[in-house]
Order: C-alpha cells, then structure tokens, then sequence
C-alpha cells in the first residue's frame, strides 16, 4: 500500500502542478534523489543542466574561442561530422599513460586555482544578469514591452532564453528603474558585458514604423492587391506591373528606404518569404528555371517607390534570345560579357 506522503506527492504532480516550465518536476527529482534533502546549488546543478539555452552558450565559447587557442597550438584538433565541428581529441592520446593523464590533470587544476584567486570571482562577471535579482513584475514588463523578443538580434524568447539587461550598468551608475532595462537573448547579452551603455530598444519600436502616405504601408492595411504571403515582418505580393508572369515582391512591414538599412531580424524574415516564393512559384508553374533577384537601392539605381522592395523575378527557357549577364542588365550595354 502507497505511503501518505507518495499519495501527496504524487497527487501533487498529476493534478495540482501547474508547469510554466521543467523547474518544478527538476527540483523533486533531484530531492527524491537525495533522499529528500538538496542544497540550493545541488538543485541549481540540475537546472543548469538541462537548461539547452545555457548549453548553446558554452557549444558556442567552446568551438569559437577555447577550441581555437588549443587548436591553433596543436593541442586538440577538431572532429566533425559532415561539415558540422561535433567534438575535439587530443593527438595521440593513447599515449600517455595513466601517471601522466593524471599529472597534466592536477597541472590543469592548479592553473586554475591560480587564476582564481588572482582574478576572483569577477572571471564570471560576463555571465551574471545583474548585481542583484529584477524583482519580477518589473522583468515581465520589460519583456512584454519588447514582446518577448531580444531588442538586439530579435530573436524570440520560445528560441533563446531572454535576460533582463542594464542598459547603463550598474557600475556606471545604472539605477534599477525600468527604464534603464532592456530584454536581450543571453548571447546578446554576454557579448555586450557591463562595458557598454547602449540601448537597443528604439529597435523593437521601429518595427511598427508606418507612413500613410506609402504605398506599400497602406497596402498593408487596405490590401488594394492580393496578399500572397507574409511572415511577421515581411510580406510578398504579385508585381503591378510583371515582368514575367508571377513575378513578386517581398516587402518589410517597416517603413524603410533603403535595403542597407534592415535590422537583421528583418533581413532573415526576408530571405525567408523569398526562399517560400521561390518554392511556390516553382510549384505553380513548371516551366520556371530561374530567378533573377532584384533590389533597387537610391534614386539613381533606378528606385521610384522609396519603401525598400525585393524583387523575385521567375524566368524561363527562351524568354529571351541571349539571357546571359542577368542582371547586369541594368545598364544594358554592360549585360553582355
């Protein structure tokens, strides 16, 4: 017969548990382990470890920097699979015996203990959100007025974790007010560190940046021709004037002239409706072999409508006597080649 505490404990987890993430049930587990007892940093070990964001982080520190240095100096080389770096070796490991293993290990460990005491805890400094906890209605409206979204590389918040950032540090003479925060992803975050003021927030707002007097904002909202697709901030329509049959153009939300001028975050969402076009054109019609992709940046490239455009253009076999040179074309006596 189940004990009074399982039936508890166990009633808890099927019915009373309400999970706005994995901490919970990584918490017990790790008590029950434990025979019912953990420290605070025996359970933050657990979370760190099946925290995938926090993973990524160190994937990343560890092919681009540490594994660059010990590989620059022939210490370790890397192991692939395909084109993707999946680990490092250490050359001809099996030759060393198990004396020596041991040494290079205690030699390693004092490295670091000397390092330590030399630097102090200030080595983890770049990865520490603040000097003291964002209490956690301010931090939900930080978020919610990013929408959720790094204000720097704007990534969603259901792909990489979102940390509460100083936008003047704290020792600079940040204060804890909201509006010296800013939501960045954790890589954004790291790299910016606490030598730098800059506020990345006037991007989140610029997104929503329209003029009335545009063509391609009014569309947006009058739909004058038909929406072929669109993404969160971007979308594509079929050219007013075609030059070949389901020529189309993707458009950022964003009012912005220039193509130069995108935040990077629009640039992807861009690339992304072009390569769904393509697809879908090719899926229309069969006859389509090729694309000429096209931008008109400034007056004297030939731009009229200064709301930047992406031109998708299909073509097919025979469309034109001598296609060569594409589009080089723009300045027709320089096509040919």
């Amino acid at each position: 017969m189940s004990s009074k505490q399982f039936q508890i404990i166990s009633d808890f987890i099927q019915n009373r548990m309400t999970m706005s993430h994995i901490y919970q049930p990584v918490m017990l587990v790790e008590l029950l382990r434990r025979g019912g007892e953990a420290s605070v940093r025996d359970i933050a070990k657990e979370l760190l470890g099946k925290d995938v964001s926090q993973l990524e982080y160190y994937d990343t520190i560890t092919k681009g920097m540490v594994g660059k240095i010990l590989s620059k100096h022939d210490i370790a080389e890397k192991i692939y699979e395909g084109r993707r770096v999946s680990g490092f070796r250490i050359p001809a490991a099996d030759d060393l015996t198990r004396a020596e293993v041991e040494d290079l290990i205690s030699q390693c460990l004092e490295a670091m203990d000397e390092y330590i005491q030399k630097r102090g805890d200030g080595i983890w400094s770049h990865r520490k959100k603040s000097s003291g906890n964002v209490a956690g209605t301010i931090r939900y409206e930080v978020l919610k007025r990013a929408k959720f979204r790094c204000e720097l590389c704007g990534i969603s918040a259901e792909e990489k974790a979102l940390e509460v950032d100083h936008i003047i540090p704290r020792n600079k003479g940040g204060v804890d007010d909201i509006s010296n925060f800013q939501a960045l992803c954790y890589s954004c975050n790291s790299m910016k560190r606490d030598r730098d003021d800059t506020d990345f927030r006037g991007i989140a707002e610029s997104y929503e940046l329209r003029d009335r007097d545009c063509l391609f904002c009014a569309f947006q909202s009058g739909k004058e021709r038909e929406l072929v697709s669109e993404n969160e901030l971007c979308y594509a329509i079929r050219d007013g004037m075609p030059v070949t049959a389901l020529h189309t153009l993707i458009i950022p939300k964003r009012h912005i002239a220039d193509y130069f001028e995108l935040h990077q975050p629009e640039i992807n969402a861009v690339h992304s409706l072009l390569d769904e076009m393509r697809k879908q054109i090719i899926g229309l019609d069969s006859t389509v072999t090729g694309f000429n992709v096209g931008i008109n940046s400034g007056e004297d490239a030939g731009q009229t409508i200064f709301h930047c455009h992406i031109h998708l253009i299909p073509r097919r076999k025979g469309d034109m006597d001598n296609p060569r040179g594409g589009v080089r074309g723009v300045i027709p006596d320089k096509r040919i080649y």
